[in-house]
C-alpha cells in the first residue's frame, strides 16, 4: 500500500476494529452538495475527459466550517441504458485518480463503459485537490542512509529522517492532518455522489482503493450499485501488521525475479541457479552501500529501484539488464536510469507520500515504542531481508506522528449487492489472504483468483479471463458462484521475455495501468 510517482512506458498498498465509524466521524450528509461544473480537459489518449471541482467540509462534523476542494474528472456516458456514476481509485493512499477515469473508460468494452459516467478524483490532500500537502520536499532525495540499521549510527540517522518528516508535517499542516483519513475520504465520496445527483454509485478500486471502497460501503450500504475491488487490502491488519505481511510477500516476489533472471542466463549471464543470482544481487547492494552508482544509487535507492518489480513483472527485463550491466564491468548507466524510471520520487511523489503517511498514521494506532519496531522488523529481516527495513522506514513516521489515532471501522457487510473481488495468488503488495478475508466479510461477494499471478492490479491489464468477468459484472451485475472459497479461477498473465528476444517489453495496457497505479500503491 505504498505509492511511487515514477512510471515506465506509461501514459501521462486491521488490528482491533469496531462496527461503527471511528470516533469523530459521521455517516450523515455533511451538507447539500452543489452540482459540478464540467469543462473539457481531454488529452490525446483520453479526448472526452472532462474536469471539475467540488467543495467539501474539511471536518465532516462541522459542515458549515472550513471548506477544501476536490479535483474531479469524468468521461460521460453515451448509452441510453445509463447505470450512473462509476467512481475509480488507484490506491495509495495518496494516488491521483484523474487520469485513471480516462483509462478505465477507454479500456472497458465500449458497450460497458458507455453505460457509466466514469468519475476520477484526487482524494483530499492529493494532487490537484486543495490543499495539496507536501510535508518535506526532497525527503527521498539520494543518497539516503543504508536502510538496514546494522550500526547504531545508521539507526539514528534513519530515525532522525522519519522524526523530522513527522515534525514537518505537524508544523505545516497541523489543522489539516486530523482530517486526512479513510473515513473522511469515504464521506467525500458521498458528497461527490450527491453533487452528481445520483441515488447510488458504483465503485472500482485498486489496492488501498479496495479498503476505501469497503469503508464507503460500510458507511453507506444503500448507496452502492456495483462494487469492484482489485488486489484487496486485508482490513484485519491495517496498517502495521499489513506492512509486516508485505515484507514476506515481497521477499518471495524478489526471489521470483531472481529465478526469472536465472532462467534467462544466456541473456543476462548471472548464472542458472537462482540462489547464485540472488547472492550477486546482495553483493551488488553491499558495494553500492559503500560507493553509490553514479553518486546516486546507494543501497536504499537500489531497493527503491527493485521494489516496483514486485508490483509488476513487466519491469523485470529492465531491472535484469541494469543488474547484469553492473555485475559485468560495473557499468552504472543502466542502473541509474532504472532508478530514475522506477525509484526516484518527484514532487508528485512527495505529495503522494505525504498523504500516504497522513492517512495511514491517522487511520489506526501504531506502536509508539521504537523497541517494538526494532524487534518486529529484525525478526522479519531474518526470514525476508529484501524489503523489510526499507518498508519500516517508509512507515516509521507513524511512530511519532503528531495526530492521535482513530479506530478502524469493521467493514463486514450484509447490506450491499454482491461485490466482485479480484486477487492474484502471489500478489506482494496486498497478499492473497486479503482477498479471502474480504470475500468472507462481504456477504454475497464473489472472488476471482488469478492462479500463479504476482502482479498487483490485475484487471484491465491484458488478462482476457479477468477482464471478461469484470465486464460482465459492470454490464448487468453477473457474478460467478463457486463451490468453495473461490468463485472463479483464471490463468495468470504470461511472464515477460528479455528485451532482446521480443519486440516489446510488455502489453501497453499493462504498462499504462501500472504507471497510473504507481508503486507501493
Amino acid at each position: 500500500m505504498r505509492t511511487r510517482a515514477a512510471v515506465l512506458c506509461a501514459a501521462a498498498v486491521m488490528a482491533g476494529s469496531v462496527s461503527v465509524p471511528p470516533a469523530g466521524a459521521t455517516a450523515r450528509p455533511a451538507a447539500p452538495a452543489s452540482a459540478v461544473t464540467w469543462k473539457k480537459c481531454g488529452t490525446t489518449d483520453y479526448p472526452t475527459l472532462q474536469c471539475g471541482t467540488l467543495q467539501v467540509p474539511l471536518d465532516h462534523r462541522d459542515p458549515g466550517g472550513r471548506k477544501i476542494t476536490l479535483a474531479l474528472s469524468r468521461v460521460p456516458h453515451t448509452a441510453s441504458a445509463y447505470q450512473g456514476p462509476l467512481l475509480v481509485n488507484p490506491g495509495g493512499p495518496g494516488g491521483s485518480g484523474l487520469s485513471l477515469a480516462g483509462f478505465v473508460a477507454a479500456t472497458l468494452p465500449k458497450e460497458v463503459a458507455a453505460r457509466y459516467d466514469v468519475i476520477g478524483f484526487d482524494p483530499r490532500g492529493v494532487g490537484r485537490s486543495s490543499p495539496s500537502i507536501d510535508c518535506a520536499p526532497g525527503h527521498f532525495d539520494p543518497v539516503r542512509p543504508d536502510s538496514v540499521p546494522s550500526t547504531p549510527a545508521l539507526e539514528q540517522a534513519n530515525l532522525q529522517r522519519v522524526r523530522s518528516f513527522a515534525a514537518a508535517c505537524g508544523k505545516k499542516y497541523g489543522s489539516v492532518l486530523p482530517h486526512l483519513d479513510t473515513v473522511s475520504a469515504a464521506q467525500d465520496m458521498d458528497l461527490i455522489r450527491q453533487a452528481l445527483k445520483a441515488t447510488r454509485i458504483s465503485y472500482f478500486g485498486y489496492s488501498y482503493g479496495t479498503y476505501l471502497g469497503a469503508v464507503y460501503a460500510r458507511l453507506h450500504p444503500d448507496r452502492i450499485h456495483r462494487l469492484v475491488l482489485d488486489s484487496v487490502v486485508d482490513p484485519t491488519g491495517v496498517w502495521y501488521d499489513d506492512n509486516l505481511a508485505q515484507d514476506h510477500a515481497f521477499d518471495e516476489r524478489h526471489r521470483a525475479l531472481m529465478a526469472w533472471i536465472a532462467k534467462y542466463d544466456a541473456t543476462y549471464k548471472l548464472g542458472s541457479d537462482p540462489a547464485r543470482v540472488e547472492a550477486q544481487w546482495y553483493a551488488m547492494r553491499a558495494e553500492l552501500a559503500k560507493k553509490p552508482a553514479g553518486g546516486t544509487v546507494g543501497a536504499s535507492e537500489l531497493e527503491d529501484t527493485f521494489i516496483p518489480g514486485g508490483y509488476y513483472d513487466g519491469y523485470w527485463p529492465y531491472l535484469a539488464e541494469a543488474f547484469s550491466a553492473y555485475v559485468h564491468g560495473r557499468k552504472t548507466a543502466a542502473l541509474v536510469e532504472a532508478y530514475q524510471n522506477f525509484g526516484a520520487v518527484d514532487a508528485s511523489g512527495d505529495n503522494g507520500y505525504s498523504v500516504y503517511a497522513a492517512v495511514q498514521c491517522r487511520d489506526t494506532s501504531w506502536p509508539r515504542d521504537w523497541n517494538q519496531w526494532r524487534k518486529d522488523n529484525w525478526a522479519a529481516y531474518e526470514k525476508a531481508p529484501f524489503m523489510v527495513w526499507n518498508n519500516a522506514w517508509y512507515n516509521a513516521v507513524c511512530a511519532s506522528w503528531p495526530t492521535s489515532a482513530l479506530k478502524p471501522p469493521d467493514i463486514a457487510n450484509r447490506k450491499i449487492p454482491p461485490a466482485l473481488l479480484f486477487q492474484a495468488t502471489d500478489d506482494a503488495a496486498t497478499p492473497y489472504q486479503g482477498g479471502v478475508t474480504v470475500h468472507r466479510l462481504l456477504a454475497g461477494s464473489a472472488l476471482v483468483v488469478e492462479q500463479g499471478g504476482g502482479n498487483h492490479g490485475i484487471t484491465l491489464s491484458g488478462n482476457t479471463c479477468l477482464d471478461d468477468r469484470l465486464a460482465a459484472y459492470l454490464a448487468d451485475g453477473t457474478v460467478p458462484h463457486g463451490d468453495g472459497a473461490v468463485d472463479a479461477v483464471c490463468p495468470r498473465t504470461p511472464e515477460p521475455k528479455p528485451l532482446s528476444t521480443r519486440a516489446a517489453s510488455t502489453s501497453s495496457r499493462g504498462s499504462t495501468l501500472h504507471g497510473l497505479l504507481g508503486f507501493r500503491g
